[in-house]
């Protein structure tokens, strides 16, 4: 199986650690985010990687080199393509299989991936979701069917449904892991280089079985913050 990480952000939150380092390789509990990604794949069945890089690019280069890990890099020492766009553009290496997992590489979290990819195995892409409470959800059909995204403090609605009643949907947080049919790459063609995955999610829900899906005992933590490190490190200890 393959999994995409998301590895080429700027980390910005976790200044002043990655105005010398990557945030793929910050480490907790003395080991980079990225190997402790990795490994967590890798016990999950997972056997080939594809890793986009940007911020301090040749520092993952350099670090995965003689690593256990089959790694491919997908280069975006040009540009942020966003989300949707690192996808895209990952697309000749991410072909060859029927679907895909993508994980967030500051993202720490006790999901069972085995069973997250059996339930999403039958949809053109499912997203891992939580009831973490934050300003902005996607939301979703008494099915689990995407439906729609708000921001409730804004009350700006997305949604290819222009008569959607967002106070009957239900509100989940996304957990920055999802899986993807290679079937929806086609539907990318027409898209610019640089775009949200959410955004294209979004366009397609209508016509697509893109599905969420949660898991009751779900544990989660998003590595984003220096206050959060040492909280990282008693998480992870902890799952």
């Amino acid at each position: 199986m393959k999994a995409m990480i998301f590895a080429a952000g700027l980390g910005t939150r976790l200044k002043p650690l990655t105005d010398h380092m990557p945030k793929a390789l910050v480490p907790v509990d003395g080991r980079p985010l990225l190997e402790i990604v990795l490994e967590k794949l890798q016990r999950a069945g997972f056997d080939e990687f594809v890793i986009n890089i940007h911020h301090f690019a040749d520092m993952i280069e350099e670090w995965c080199q003689d690593k256990p890990f089959r790694i491919a890099l997908s280069n975006e020492r040009q540009e942020l393509l966003e989300t949707g766009g690192g996808i895209k553009h990952a697309r000749k290496l991410l072909q060859g299989c029927e679907r895909f997992l993508i994980h967030n590489v500051d993202i720490l979290s006790n999901v069972d991936l085995r069973s997250f990819m059996n339930a999403g195995s039958q949809h053109d892409a499912t997203l891992l979701v939580s009831e973490r409470i934050t300003q902005r959800y996607l939301l979703f059909d008494d099915n689990m069917r995407l439906v729609g995204w708000t921001n409730i403090k804004t009350g700006e609605v997305k949604s290819p449904y222009p008569n959607l009643d967002v106070e009957h949907c239900h509100k989940y947080a996304f957990a920055g892991i999802h899986q993807m049919s290679t079937n929806l790459f086609p539907l990318m063609d027409e898209w610019p280089d640089k775009f949200s995955i959410i955004d294209f999610y979004l366009s397609v829900c209508a016509t697509h079985s893109i599905y969420g899906y949660i898991q009751p005992d779900l544990r989660l933590m998003d590595v984003g913050k220096m206050d959060t490190l040492a909280e990282a490190e008693a998480f992870l200890r902890s799952i």
